[in-house]
């Protein structure tokens, strides 16, 4: 094995490499008006955006397939060798088809392209090689250029498939922005996992689960101490005696420096205890937004309002067991 300097002086080169490549496609896009064309006729689509490629170039189609499905533009992968056995049956008149190859001359491309030109479906061709019988070939010209690869033989494809795949992702985001798509949009496509949970889970949704302990503003502090230990939230809100008010918030630090400011503890009332203006959150918000405030003020809880009016508590032990944190 190499030693570690040696090992992390090759990565370098290739990752050096590899952004280097895709500035050069960045340079590419001020060359020619088919990068924004493409997007135009996609954005005019009543079909489906049909990706295909072969060998490492296939593993990038059908990674873009699954970008630009999880940002509203409908996506299907097609194999270029499985499209000659059948799968050009999927292949409808208004989809629009994105072949992706290096050099563009490769033998299943040949065969693939007079197909689907016999069907009439625009194409357009992401490839190194603007020369090339596939970009001649088609209606755009998706220019990735590429002089060699990283790998030291310039052989193993990686500076071409990392740059094939940065140009996918460029397309998959001008046509987000182009639908104006919201993270409202994205978190209908990703109900799963954390990432979903990020998107659709509202404070809402765990707060209810919690008890909400809440106190009148002149209770006295046997009557403090019982509703925070009570509903072990770590502390409690603190309404007004008439119209129910979210005056405060009185939590177990609260409790601890009030040990420091009376002598008498018979006296002690919730007003004069409760820290004003706490920080709350709106039963809508989203949850990750209650934890980014958590965070922000290295608190533990937050109170929950509905129409401004007290509702709860989030705990930051709601959004452990959630896996938001």
């Amino acid at each position: 094995m190499k030693p570690q300097n040696e090992l992390n002086s090759i990565a370098k080169k290739v990752l050096h490499e590899e952004a280097s490549a895709i500035q050069g496609v960045a340079h590419a896009l001020d060359k020619t008006p088919d990068f924004a064309q493409c997007i135009e006729a996609i954005l005019s689509l009543r079909g489906r955006v049909v990706v295909t490629g072969i060998g490492k170039s296939a593993h990038i189609a059908a990674k873009i397939v699954a970008t630009l499905n999880s940002t509203g533009t409908p996506a299907l992968f097609m194999h270029a060798a499985d499209a000659i056995h059948g799968d050009l049956g999927m292949i409808q008149a208004e989809d629009f088809v994105i072949a992706i190859s290096k050099s563009g001359d490769t033998p299943e491309i040949k065969v693939l392209v007079p197909l689907l030109k016999r069907k009439g479906v625009p194409l357009a061709a992401l490839v190194s090689n603007a020369d090339s019988y596939l970009a001649v070939q088609a209606n755009y010209v998706l220019h990735a250029p590429v002089t060699r690869e990283a790998c030291p033989h310039n052989l193993a494809p990686t500076t071409s498939t990392t740059a094939a795949l940065a140009l996918g992702d460029a397309l998959a985001v001008c046509l987000l922005e182009s639908r104006e798509f919201t993270s409202a949009d994205f978190a209908r496509l990703h109900p799963g996992g954390t990432l979903g949970k990020k998107l659709y889970l509202k404070v809402g949704d765990l707060s209810r689960q919690n008890q909400a302990p809440q106190v009148l503003e002149n209770a006295p502090l046997r009557e403090i101490i019982l509703e925070i230990s009570g509903k072990r939230l770590g502390a409690t809100a603190v309404l007004s005696e008439g119209d129910q008010r979210l005056l405060g918030i009185i939590t177990d630090g609260d409790l601890r420096r009030m040990l420091t400011n009376f002598t008498n503890l018979e006296d002690v009332r919730a007003h004069n205890i409760l820290t004003p203006s706490p920080i709350t959150i709106d039963i809508e918000d989203f949850a990750a937004e209650a934890l980014a405030r958590m965070q922000q003020r290295n608190i533990t809880q937050l109170i929950v309002t509905d129409a401004g009016r007290f509702s709860g508590f989030i705990h930051l032990h709601d959004l452990l067991r959630e896996g938001l944190v």
